[in-house]
């Protein structure tokens, strides 16, 4: 994840009926300065569509809005809708936004974010308590996302503004599937930008095969080669998913029956999607079957940067250079102890450190520590001064610096970070801590190891040089696949045909079924004639 600070959406324009809101980045109704008449009979002309996008709230905006944003760039007509009040989602300078009004305020996003910290805390809790606890905050971050989504799935002002636009098509994260049940609703053609859903209902989705014999499954830590006990993990897991993601998207599911006004669940709504775009790539994930409608754009906002401000200069120069510290999007404070244990070990050390953090700070702060609510972390690692980049292992984060070829000393704290720490790290290119246990003695090793050991800095270069050398940039290829879905309104010749049909079809039992009944037919006949003709000779030997 790429952190972020939390911010109000400024609203600057009209207003119209049932609390929808329009914005322009020109400030002039729906008409862009930049759009321009194409002329009917001009078969030269750049194909100019109209595009709607649904966001995902936190780090999964980034890659959207770099899509949108270029998109728009390039003259398309974008529409973003977002709610009034979100983590990090705002207007752009080249696509309008819509807003929907919604059940809660910026008070309260910023109470569920505080409440991410706790994770970090020690606690003399028992077992019970604290999978309870745990479970009271997994239910506050449905609620919001579900809250979310039925505040615009239900605004029937937004809904029939939007659909007498006549998009060409759906640009989306299926996290949330908001937008894909939007574009059903719409008959518009869907593309997907996402990193993955935990129970591999993208994959299902897509059509991709998924052997669990050496596709592990989301936080085993398992790799494409398992020991026998670790694949019978590995399918136990596999023949769970199914559950997995029915318990993940119940409520969605009810509330795909009440938007659409038929009995058609979110797996069935997700698979009618034309173009899947990975966040994913290569040089880090394993090998695995795709669909030719699965397109990996890991890295996407490796080169959407802008110049650093003037505060932060005369902290990225100096003869040790700096370090970048980030915990996401989601963790922008942790508990004292831990605070004090880095603040502890960044007195040790000779660089400078740039620190995204909100919360407080017991005594003082070291000179060489500069802490902001915000940082620019993309501009930051992409600058030649950046020695070492402490991170919570987030995808955002994580293709951020291989693209910048920084070191990490990586502090996962929950979903998927742990795996992409240990991916990172098996090839060379980072340590791991644990961010619970962790010493100010264990990072000043990590940074020094990270920083001085020429190693760490040889391994993580050779993996950003494999994961830029590729034909097409990872946002030009976005650009391409959504503007294919929108000029030929779908991409129905990639999706596969296997959501025509059954489990027993699928594998093939029927097949297998009518083969063995085949066999033992062959081989009944077989053994009576046997028999009828040994019965004959036996005959003509007593004769």
């Amino acid at each position: 994840m790429r952190s972020a600070t939390l911010f109000t959406v400024l609203l600057l324009s009209l207003q119209v009926k049932g609390g929808v809101r329009t914005e322009n980045s020109a400030g002039k109704g729906n008409q862009r300065p930049e759009e321009t008449e194409t002329p009917a009979n001009d078969s030269d002309a750049p194909f100019l569509g109209n595009l709607l996008v649904v966001p995902m709230d936190g780090s999964h905006w980034v890659d959207l809005k770099a899509l949108a944003q270029e998109l728009g760039r390039r003259g398309h007509r974008v529409t973003v809708v977002i709610p009034e009040f979100s983590i990090r989602m705002g207007p752009g300078k080249y696509y309008d936004t819509v807003t929907y009004p919604v059940p809660y305020t910026q008070a309260d996003i910023d109470s569920i974010i505080a409440a991410n910290k706790d994770v970090l805390e020690k606690s003399t809790l028992s077992f019970t308590d604290k999978i309870s606890k745990r479970f009271n905050q997994f239910r506050k971050i449905a609620s919001f996302l579900h809250s979310t989504a039925e505040s615009l799935l239900f605004n029937a002002s937004v809904i029939s503004q939007l659909e007498q636009q006549k998009f060409d098509a759906m640009l989306t994260d299926p996290m949330v599937p908001t937008g894909s049940l939007i574009a059903r609703k719409l008959g518009i053609p869907v593309v997907n930008l996402l990193r993955g859903i935990p129970c591999l209902m993208d994959m299902k989705a897509a059509g991709c095969p998924s052997p669990p014999s050496y596709v592990p499954r989301f936080m085993t830590g398992y790799t494409d080669k398992m020991t026998f006990r670790e694949r019978t993990i590995n399918t136990l897991i596999a023949l769970l998913e199914p559950l997995m993601c029915k318990l993940f998207f119940w409520h969605f599911d009810n509330i795909s029956h009440q938007f659409l006004g038929e009995k058609v669940g979110i797996a069935e709504v997700l698979a009618e999607s034309d173009v899947w775009l990975l966040r994913i790539d290569m040089t880090l994930e394993l090998p695995r079957p795709l669909m030719p409608n699965t397109i990996l754009v890991g890295g996407i906002n490796c080169n959407v940067r802008d110049a650093l401000p003037e505060d932060l200069l005369p902290w990225v120069s100096g003869e040790h250079g700096f370090i970048v510290f980030t915990l996401g999007s989601m963790v922008s404070e942790m508990p004292e102890e831990i605070t004090s244990v880095f603040i502890e070990a960044f007195r040790q050390i000779p660089q400078k450190v740039i620190w995204r953090f909100t919360g407080e700070i017991g005594g003082s702060i070291p000179e060489n520590v500069k802490i902001m609510k915000w940082v620019p972390q993309n501009d930051l690692l992409a600058h030649p001064g950046a020695r070492a980049f402490i991170t919570h292992a987030g995808s955002h984060g994580l293709y951020e610096g291989l693209c910048h070829a920084v070191p990490m000393v990586m502090v996962p704290v929950s979903a998927e970070q742990p795996d992409n720490a240990e991916k990172m790290a098996s090839r060379g290119a980072g340590i791991v801590l644990n961010i619970l246990t962790v010493t100010s003695e264990n990072i000043v090793q990590a940074l020094n190891a990270v920083i001085n050991d020429t190693r760490y800095k040889e391994n993580v270069k050779k993996l950003s040089e494999l994961h830029k050398d590729r034909p097409v940039d990872p946002l030009e290829l976005s650009v391409y696949w959504t503007e294919f879905v929108m000029r030929h309104k779908g991409a129905k010749h990639l999706k596969p045909a296997v959501h025509e049909l059954n489990w027993i079809q699928y594998y093939c039992l029927d097949v297998l079924a009518f083969l063995f009944t085949i066999l033992l037919l062959v081989v009944v006949l077989t053994v009576k004639c046997l028999k009828l003709c040994f019965g004959k000779l036996g005959r003509k030997r007593k004769q």
